[in-house]
């Protein structure tokens, strides 16, 4: 189903017009890529646009709280081998950044879309997907996204009746809960480290029961659907039992689950997984993370963690002590402005490191620290922590907009 040529009416050609104006407006002045205030614009001006712009595309939507833009960036790789690709690369995930994002794909066969979980719902409704990919759902923004619980319902709600292929996380309750309300999902067995919201039952409020890799409720029998797809190793096992390998140049178990996601996704769409596998290898980075950047004569590795599963991962992914390590939090509107999350996360991880810590709540993260025993020093910017710090690569892990403040700084 690729491109027609020329799908819209009048109206929706002078918003997608005016919103490329105004985005280019915006980069102009140095407000950064102008993708959401273009698509506030265009939406204004033509608010069915979102659902026009898809109507001569395959839509695959990615939605979880962590992931969700490299698992975004890896599917479009793969798909890449069965046609011309669109994508919201730079992780606008919301339906005006969505909305520019496919302004400029009237070529592509595919749409490979990075969703905000709140607005899954609505974007699906709009732009009636062929896939939907379910990573994860964890504590995140809890001033703006509600519980998770609630998150999972609401995507449970949306899914029902979908005619989408939903790719789903076997290993996630929560997903598996909302997912279970669709017709016709492809479980994954993709993991899931952080645990420490999916302990009650969505289903019914009992106690999960976790013996090794499986769970179950023992109240109302809700319990792990049996996967087709699995990540065993350094290998994708999909549905025939066969193995392949994953390489991929971004680091950690966490992206060789996206990875296995993705792989999943593209089988959808006819890309066999050695091909789909092999192509996401190109991925070196995703808007920066992963990064190894030259500051002040140093290497510094910029990793982003958001919220305590990412903070989770990422510990597991950073280079064993003494390497230094630089912390970094903000709570500006696009982090949430609840720094509770702060007390979720196991600091105790970090024991050996030397800890350097700024950003705007440099404060709330030194008590979280002090707490957790661990030895570090407040500075005021990342130029006074890197001159600090011993010799070594360091690793720099930030939240949303600390990440961004580190990268505009490193000329990132």
């Amino acid at each position: 189903m690729a491109g027609n040529s020329d799908p819209l009416s009048p109206r929706a050609k002078l918003a997608v017009t005016a919103g490329k104006a105004v985005a280019a407006a915006s980069r102009a002045a140095g407000r950064g890529s102008g993708s959401v205030i273009g698509g506030r614009v265009a939406l204004k001006l033509d608010p069915d646009l979102l659902a026009r712009l898809a109507q001569h595309l395959d839509v695959i939507l990615v939605s979880a709280t962590n992931g969700k833009t490299t698992t975004t960036r890896l599917i479009a790789e793969a798909l890449r081998a069965a046609g011309p690709v669109v994508s919201n690369a730079l992780g606008a995930n919301m339906p005006a950044g969505i909305t520019s994002a496919l302004a400029g794909g009237s070529d592509s066969r595919f749409a490979v879309i990075e969703v905000d979980e709140k607005y899954l719902s609505g974007v699906a409704r709009d732009t009636d997907p062929k896939c939907i990919a379910l990573l994860n759902l964890s504590r995140d923004q809890l001033d703006r996204a509600a519980e998770t619980r609630m998150m999972a319902e609401h995507w449970r709600e949306g899914l029902a009746g979908s005619k989408a292929v939903v790719v789903a996380n076997a290993d996630d309750p929560l997903v598996v809960w909302a997912a279970s309300s669709s017709p016709n999902v492809v479980w994954v067995a993709a993991g899931q480290m952080w645990k420490d919201d999916a302990w009650s039952c969505p289903s019914c409020g009992g106690v999960m029961q976790r013996p090794g890799d499986d769970w179950f409720c023992g109240d109302c029998g809700f319990r792990r659907p049996t996967p087709t797809w699995a990540l065993s190793g350094d290998h994708v096992l999909d549905p025939h039992g066969s193995a392949w390998p994953i390489h991929l140049q971004l680091p950690g178990r966490a992206n060789k689950a996206n990875a296995a996601s993705s792989a999943a996704v593209a089988a959808v769409f006819g890309v066999p997984p050695q091909v789909a596998l092999e192509r996401m290898y190109q991925v070196q980075a995703v808007a920066g993370r992963y990064d190894v950047v030259q500051f002040m004569q140093r290497d510094l590795r910029l990793l982003l963690a958001k919220n305590p599963a990412g903070w989770l991962e990422t510990f597991s992914l950073i280079d064993p002590p003494p390497t230094p390590v630089i912390l970094s939090v903000n709570a500006r509107g696009a982090d949430g402005t609840d720094t509770s999350w702060l007390w979720d996360v196991d600091y105790t991880r970090l024991t050996g490191h030397p800890i350097f810590v700024l950003g705007d709540r440099k404060l709330d993260l030194a008590v979280r620290l002090e707490v957790a025993n661990q030895q570090f020093q407040v500075c005021e910017n990342l130029d006074q922590a890197v001159q600090q710090a011993p010799p070594g690569r360091i690793e720099v892990i930030a939240n949303y907009t600390a990440f961004q403040d580190l990268r505009r700084r490193v000329g990132n």
